[in-house]
């Protein structure tokens, strides 16, 4: 059974270049497949998905580009009453300070607006780096002065809290490399690389790469 899925979109702008479209228009195009994505998540009750919207590294685009992208984010306000119809909880995870202020209030309000779904809680890691994201947790432990630290206490302190570890995670684009997501949470993930760029991902190769996944058997070092 999959609880938790995890989903590095990449390809987005190689798609546009093959299709004869600016840059930011392969963005839009792959936003269209997140609502595919959540479709896909509540027809097979899984309870959480987390998406690679935007990395720390993302900030060495160019600025029209980035502006285009965090309007693309402001504009998923217009979609929190969908969200609430579905019982879709939706969280923001990174380090938000970076993002424009308009798109920090559109964030917050989205979350705040979500706050009580049950069926799918779906994370939208922005300005996030999983490198990042552990020097804040230790950091934050340091100023707590706790000395006997656990794993369950160590992801309290994550950005992305105390949820549970991705089963699978699944990067489309054909590269193969985690680019600095979910580092110490994908300790025990299934890992799949996707040739097919993001905007090309399909309701049918998504559910085919899951069960291949719920066929693989782990043992867990035993």
């Amino acid at each position: 059974m999959i609880i938790h899925l995890a989903l590095i979109m990449d390809g987005n702008r190689r798609w546009a270049k093959a299709n004869g479209v600016l840059p930011w228009l392969g963005h839009r195009q792959g936003a269209k497949n997140v609502d595919m994505v959540i479709k896909y998540c509540i027809n097979q009750k899984i309870s959480y998905l987390s998406l690679y919207t935007f990395s720390l590294e993302n900030f060495k685009r160019s600025e029209q580009e980035i502006s285009y992208l965090f309007a693309l984010i402001g504009e998923a306000k217009s979609r929190t009453e969908e969200f609430i119809k579905s019982g879709v909880k939706v969280r923001f995870v990174g380090d938000l300070s970076f993002l424009p202020e308009s798109t920090q209030s559109a964030c917050s309000k989205i979350e705040q607006a979500t706050e009580n779904g049950s069926v799918l809680q779906c994370n939208f890691l922005l300005c996030y780096g999983g490198q990042q994201e552990i020097i804040v947790a230790s950091q934050r432990l340091i100023d707590l002065k706790i000395k006997n630290v656990t794993v369950d206490l160590f992801k309290q302190s994550l950005w992305s809290g105390n949820i549970p570890d991705p089963d699978i995670i699944v990067r489309t684009g054909g590269i193969q490399r985690l680019s600095n997501f979910l580092l110490f949470q994908a300790a025990y993930a299934e890992i799949r690389f996707l040739d097919c760029m993001w905007p090309d991902l399909t309701y049918d190769l998504l559910n085919s790469t899951i069960f291949d996944v719920i066929n693989a058997k782990k043992n867990f070092g035993r």
